[in-house]
């Protein structure tokens, strides 16, 4: 492998790890710290797009994939106060979702790399963050999924409260979700910057 792929690599496998720990602190009543630093896995991905191109940028992809299953792994030989830190329903929507959201990022991104420099990471972070938020919920704590894993106890994530504790009714998973979105949405917009800045550093001609 290419020896300039090395920083992505590890800046993609840095972002896993520590999103995995941090997950697991809460941020107010609907966020996890998590949810700061895992949106910064489609910057890497999108910069490595319009570095390298799209074939780096999946291998990035993948690595982060097998260094996130390892993170589940580990995660579900911790036991909590409720069990297992990570349940199998969280560890296939983690991987799931990641790795669906992070191939079609790299897919759109590829489709729309002609166009002005902003196109591309906006709308393939914005896709690809739909995704991820779509299915991790969903799989790991939609009550429509509990035979995936029957011993799993989820009903306090099916509780039918206010969404985000001032809109209609929704299970709590769902209000969840929507907080996570919106983070991503707005990480997605603020990503463009330091996007700009790393693209133009890294394609800059020497003197």
């Amino acid at each position: 492998m290419n020896r300039s792929y090395l920083p992505g690599i590890l800046a993609m496998a840095a972002v896993v790890v520590a999103s995995n720990i941090l997950v697991q602190f809460l941020f107010g009543q609907w966020l996890t710290w998590g949810a700061f630093t895992y949106p910064i896995a489609f910057l890497i991905t999108d910069v490595m797009n319009r570095v390298y191109g799209a074939g780096p940028a999946r291998r990035v992809v993948f690595v982060g994939f097998v260094v996130g299953v390892i993170c589940s792994l580990i995660g579900t030989q911790i036991m909590g106060e409720f069990g297992p830190l990570v349940t199998l329903r969280i560890a296939i929507g983690s991987g799931l979702a990641f790795l669906t959201a992070q191939l079609l990022d790299v897919s759109i991104f590829a489709a729309l790399r002609s166009g002005k420099w902003w196109r591309a990471p906006l709308a393939s972070t914005l896709v690809g963050s739909s995704v991820d938020t779509a299915i991790f919920f969903t799989v790991a704590f939609s009550g429509a999924l509990t035979w995936v894993e029957p011993g799993n106890d989820i009903s306090w994530a099916t509780e039918m409260l206010p969404l985000l504790g001032a809109g209609p009714m929704a299970p709590l998973w769902v209000s969840l979700a929507v907080a996570d979105w919106m983070v991503k949405l707005s990480l997605a917009l603020l990503a463009l910057l330091p996007f700009r800045m790393i693209v133009s550093h890294l394609t800059a001609k020497p003197a």
